[in-house]
């Protein structure tokens, strides 16, 4: 079943759309600033693999004009908030074991937002970002499992996760990826080990 989900905001609506197998192993919530290819496929396999998968913009059209946008933490830790409200209230959701799949600008919100959520939230993979935007209160209360993966060229993200890394206090782990390496095995493996229903 696939359903179309809107959030309204002051600035306009948040657009989302909700991929539900007959006998979902869990949820994945594929929060993003921006549009991005890998997200798209990701999202395909994780689908494929049995996972419901809400995919949900956390910017409205309106706000996507704005070069800065994205860099708005507190804005996009309330949207993932919203989100996961508006999951919780669901009924072909809310029962459902969650997990959010997050990349670049949406990593740091993510973190945020899981560590408000410490009971709903039961596992977090993140694709990029800088880790320590998050903010020392989320980073230390932060109790879901977290897998962070970087691009082999990436020179900051790796660098953001060792500052923030002494803050950490559950079970973290992370990778830097091969060129050309498809995330995709490990962030499957992460959720299928921590979304045990």
């Amino acid at each position: 079943m696939n359903r179309s989900l809107s959030l309204q905001t002051l600035h306009g609506p948040l657009h989302g759309q909700l991929e539900l197998p007959d006998h979902p192993r869990g949820l994945i919530l594929l929060a993003r600033a921006h549009h991005a290819a890998v997200d798209t496929i990701i999202a395909a396999n994780l689908a494929a693999r049995g996972y419901a998968i809400l995919a949900m913009e956390l910017l409205s059209t309106q706000e996507t004009h704005f070069a800065d946008a994205t860099q708005n933490v507190p804005r996009l830790a309330q949207r993932m908030l919203d989100i996961l409200d508006l999951i919780r209230h669901d009924g072909d959701m809310q029962e459902l074991p969650l997990g959010i799949f997050a990349t670049g600008d949406s990593t740091p919100a993510a973190i945020r937002a899981a560590a408000q959520r410490d009971t709903q939230v039961r596992a977090l993979a993140c694709h990029g970002g800088l880790i320590d935007r998050a903010g020392l209160q989320a980073l230390d209360l932060l109790i879901a499992p977290l897998l962070m993966l970087f691009d082999a060229d990436d020179e900051f993200g790796p660098q953001a996760f060792r500052r923030a890394a002494a803050h950490l206090h559950g079970v973290h782990e992370t990778r830097r990826l091969d060129i050309a390496e498809d995330p995709i095995l490990r962030v499957a493996a992460w959720f299928s080990l921590h979304l045990r229903t």
